[in-house]
């Protein structure tokens, strides 16, 4: 026999494709990692300006300025994703992205100031940052889609879709010049 919190949680959940389960613990593990993400986008934010200081060519510099003005619309994005869930915007810390983080730090410190060599790590850094991104967000892309919330889907699909191109252009940029240039220093 049911018990009446099990028997209310039943009554408000909807099943299906097309149902939004909003008391199911597949939802709330679902609203647990947009927060997660979220951490990760403010905090990559605050990141980014530092990585395009420590760039040395413009090329990069200037991706990086770009990733920049398009995180902060991931962040909104994000807002927006909650707001539709019915849900306040709240960060929970992202231990995977702060590591990433703290790494692309390490890379800046561990590399000589205005070096091609610099430049190629920074890119390394850069696309764990975006595969990881592209990781979480076709995930929650697919939860979402499970769950019914189909104006969800269409904001993750586009930074999804914003993510895979911001990874292009870094490995164009150092397949064009950085990674040739860092093999000659």
């Amino acid at each position: 026999m049911a018990t009446a919190k099990t028997a209310a949680k039943t009554a408000t959940k909807k099943t299906g494709n097309t149902g939004k389960m909003e008391n199911s613990e597949f939802h709330e593990f679902f609203i647990d990692e947009l927060k997660d993400i979220y951490w990760a986008e403010k905090h990559l934010v605050k990141a980014l300006p530092k990585m395009k200081k420590a760039a040395t060519s413009e090329g990069l510099a200037s991706a990086f300025g770009k990733h920049t003005s398009e995180t902060q619309e991931h962040i909104a994005t994000l807002e927006e994703v909650f707001n539709l869930l019915g849900e306040k915007a709240a960060a929970k810390k992202c231990d995977a992205m702060a590591g990433l983080l703290e790494e692309a730090d390490s890379i800046i410190e561990d590399t000589e100031k205005g070096t091609m060599v610099r430049d190629a790590g920074l890119i390394l850094a850069a696309q764990k940052v975006e595969h990881y991104e592209i990781a979480t967000y076709g995930t929650l892309r697919v939860f979402a889609e499970s769950m019914g919330h189909d104006d969800v889907v269409t904001l993750l699909t586009k930074t999804l879709d914003n993510e895979k191109a911001t990874d292009l252009a870094l490995t164009e940029i150092a397949v064009g010049a950085v990674n040739a240039q860092a093999a000659e220093e």
